[in-house]
């Protein structure tokens, strides 16, 4: 009888496990691996690539003419000025509050009234991404019937970023694929005709991907129509300094859109130009009618913050308040962008000159005319393709050359590439055509 009843015993233990086996793995049968980023992917694909001449043109961040990661001097003399810190959450609070007040000193202006009357709510982020999913949050929280009007094309990410905040999503028409420069028109009709107090994100310089930017007239063109519909602004600054080498210069579209008397909301980031990419560091800002509303947006931003990640690192924070409030090592920050975005046009001017010099076919023009770390080449998805799978050069397939990874050593191998792909194609089109005719 016993041991009928511990063989019982055993049987059903072994089915209770091999059921509960059964059930635990089940737990993720269902999920699938997600898409790759279209940027990331590209950084996948070259370093799995062996071959020695392979280049990256997929990432967003400033490499120098050896393609090697750039140590600003700046961040090197901010370094030294903190070493020795003691990294404790009692500093963490006004360290952030000293970075949200040099950070928007940038976008607004040092002098400006937003400055003088306090009329922002500021807070750290991590880097450009982090700021833009606590905007995003915010507007799903409390406008969340609203969409959110992202420019075609946009950074690919800003997609993934509303959309995980469940904010619904619109385009409006941006760059001309004919002229590869600006479709105004078409982007002052999609403003005009979107319900009023929509949210617009807007890039203020050095469009990512496209390098188009609008001009200060179109700008304030621009900034008449929100005010007509009554739209809100939301700056995606990324590359501030990269499109002029002038950091007032780069803010000028804020600053007219401020000047109108909108309301405004502004990412920053300062990954690129202080090459600070793994640090993530960051800043939101929006712009209120009153300090009343101050003290109620910020406290909204950092409760949104808190269930996030609680609260940022406070390294990165360090080195950029210091080299923000150090007005020596801030003027040697400015110098050294200008040393950045000169290369990168050094670098435009080059490819052009190449792609000409070989006799292409194809108007170039738009390389030296578009602006900022990239340029949207007009390479077709095949193009792309070919020239991973033929030339080991690796951009994301919407054509997007992140000149950064342009170098001298690598320029001419580029340039012949780029004629390879686009002439072979042109001309296997036209011995069609004569074949068929």
């Amino acid at each position: 009888m016993f041991k009928s009843c511990l063989a019982s015993s055993c049987t059903r233990r072994r089915c209770i496990s091999s059921s509960t086996t059964t059930s635990v793995l089940g737990w993720w049968d269902r999920i699938k691996p997600a898409p790759r980023d279209p940027i990331t992917g590209v950084t996948e694909a070259f370093l799995a690539d062996p071959h020695p001449n392979k280049i990256n043109l997929g990432v967003g961040a400033y490499r120098d003419d050896e393609g090697k990661p750039v140590v600003l001097q700046c961040v090197r003399e901010a370094e030294a000025k903190i070493g020795g810190s003691e990294f404790l959450e009692s500093i963490s609070a006004g360290v952030s509050s000293k970075l949200v007040e040099e950070s928007v000193k940038l976008v607004y202006g040092k002098d400006s009234n937003v400055i003088r009357e306090g009329r922002f709510a500021g807070v750290q982020a991590l880097s450009g991404t982090g700021a833009c999913r606590l905007f995003a949050e915010f507007q799903n929280r409390f406008f969340p019937e609203s969409h959110i009007y992202l420019p075609d094309p946009t950074w690919s990410n800003h997609h993934n970023i509303w959309r995980d905040a469940h904010v619904p999503q619109r385009t409006f028409r941006y760059y001309n694929r004919d002229s590869k420069g600006l479709n105004f028109q078409a982007l002052l009709d999609d403003v005009k005709n979107a319900p009023d107090g929509s949210f617009f994100l807007l890039h203020p310089c050095a469009h990512n991907p496209t390098g188009v930017d609008p001009d200060e007239d179109q700008w304030r063109e621009i900034s008449h129509q929100f005010k007509v519909k009554n739209h809100f602004p939301f700056f995606d600054m990324a590359y501030q300094g990269f499109a002029s080498g002038d950091l007032d210069i780069d803010a000028k579209a804020i600053r007219i859109f401020v000047e109108d008397g909108h309301v405004t909301g502004c990412a920053q980031s300062f990954a690129k130009n202080m090459g600070l990419y793994g640090h993530r560091v960051g800043c939101l800002s929006v712009l209120c009618s009153d300090t009343k509303q101050v003290v109620a947006i910020k406290s909204q931003l950092q409760q949104i913050a808190r269930a996030m990640y609680s609260s940022p690192p406070v390294h990165g924070v360090l080195l950029v308040s210091t080299i923000l409030s150090n007005p020596d090592i801030k003027s040697l920050w400015v110098r050294e962008i200008k040393v950045m975005m000169n290369r990168i046009q050094r670098i435009r001017a080059a490819l052009r000159d190449s792609l000409e010099k070989l006799g292409s076919p194809f108007n170039w023009e738009h390389i030296t005319k578009q602006v900022g770390m990239f340029c949207f080449s007009g390479l077709t998805p095949n193009h792309v393709d070919q020239l991973a799978k033929e030339f080991h050069v690796y951009m994301t397939r919407d054509g997007r050359i992140s000149l950064a990874g342009v170098t001298s050593g690598n320029l001419s191998y580029l340039a012949n590439a780029i004629h390879q792909v686009t002439c072979c194609n042109q001309e296997n089109l036209k011995r069609s055509v004569v074949s068929v005719s």
